[in-house]
């Protein structure tokens, strides 16, 4: 059976991202963490990869050395349903500091509590409430 993970490249903030994840979200794990040895591009010690789960999807997210012409996109993006507008507004004020917000919090009609940011790194975030949580 095939598995499908989501792979996130940053170029040189991957750790950071991590622990800033690791603080925002209660359900986002650190499985393991790889770093760079000696003779690779990087200073050895540098991290290098992580392979996380995050509310049960599991995440490769990779500090990448050569710099790329490219980024991150709003059009892909993580899409969290959240059990509690208190959690959300939460993460929301987190991962929208020093970010930009999309859509800020609201009632979109399709959902109870909405936001869409890219945080500080460039990662899009979609954080909804469903109709049937509001709290």
């Amino acid at each position: 059976m095939s598995k499908v993970k989501t792979h996130i490249m940053f170029q040189g903030r991957a750790e950071d991202a991590v622990n800033l994840y690791s603080s925002v979200f209660k359900d986002f794990h650190v499985n393991k963490v790889e770093r760079y040895g000696e003779g690779e591009p990087v200073a050895a010690g540098a991290f290098k990869l992580a392979q996380v789960s995050f509310s049960g999807h599991d995440l490769m997210i990779l500090d990448s050395p050569p710099v790329h012409d490219f980024s991150f996109t709003p059009s892909i993006s993580l899409f969290v349903d959240f059990e509690t507008q208190g959690d959300l507004d939460a993460a929301f004020a987190e991962l929208s500091k020093d970010g930009e917000v999309m859509m800020p919090l609201g009632d979109y009609g399709f959902s109870a509590r909405y936001g869409w940011i890219a945080d500080r790194y460039g990662v899009s975030w979609q954080l909804n409430l469903p109709n049937d949580q509001n709290d």
